[in-house]
């Protein structure tokens, strides 16, 4: 007979201990990850059956058994879920890169204090510059990548067309229509 030298009647009671310490560090170290809660779950039933003098062999099979299998189960589920609502591609502030956007509030090269905004798809994004060139206020600048809360630009090719198509686009170069002054 497995007793491990606590008397039978105890044994209802560290169960309760072992499922409320699970329990407890689930909630507050591991921030709800549900790694020990399948055997806070397996402890709470091991007590049930400790306080019907079910054998201790019955109640520790319960506690290491039920908690694997509610383990496997609640990994299985996890999977699935992650899986089902995974994020597609161009998701967030990552389907702003490879938009033209128009600067609304002059980026310099070095910007230490990050006051240049554009403006695409109706909002104000902050920008920095990848090369030394500054934009001035109305500048097409397409966004390359997404630093933090930042978008990173560079200039437009002529002609491209803003992503909230406010301003129309560049008149062709070429020599000027009408007489010179």
């Amino acid at each position: 007979m497995l007793d491990l030298g606590i008397d039978l009647n105890a044994w209802p009671w560290v169960w309760l201990a072992i499922g409320v310490f699970f329990a407890l560090i689930e909630l507050t170290v591991l921030a709800g990850t549900f790694v020990l809660l399948p055997f806070s779950v397996s402890a709470f039933a091991a007590s049930l059956l400790a306080f019907y003098d079910v054998a201790i062999e019955v109640q520790w099979g319960v506690f290491i058994f039920g908690g694997g299998a509610l383990f496997w189960v609640m990994y299985r589920w996890a999977r699935k879920f992650v899986h089902d609502n995974a994020m597609e591609p161009g998701v967030g502030a990552e389907r702003l890169v490879g938009m033209v956007g128009i600067v609304t509030t002059p980026i310099e090269p070095n910007d230490h204090s990050r006051k240049g905004r554009i403006r695409v798809e109706g909002e104000v994004w902050g920008a920095l510059s990848e090369s030394d060139l500054r934009f001035a206020e109305g500048a097409r600048v397409v966004i390359t990548s997404v630093l933090g809360t930042r978008v990173i630009v560079e200039p437009a090719a002529p002609g491209t067309r803003s992503a909230n198509a406010v301003n129309p686009p560049d008149p062709p170069a070429g020599p000027p229509s009408g007489p010179p002054r």
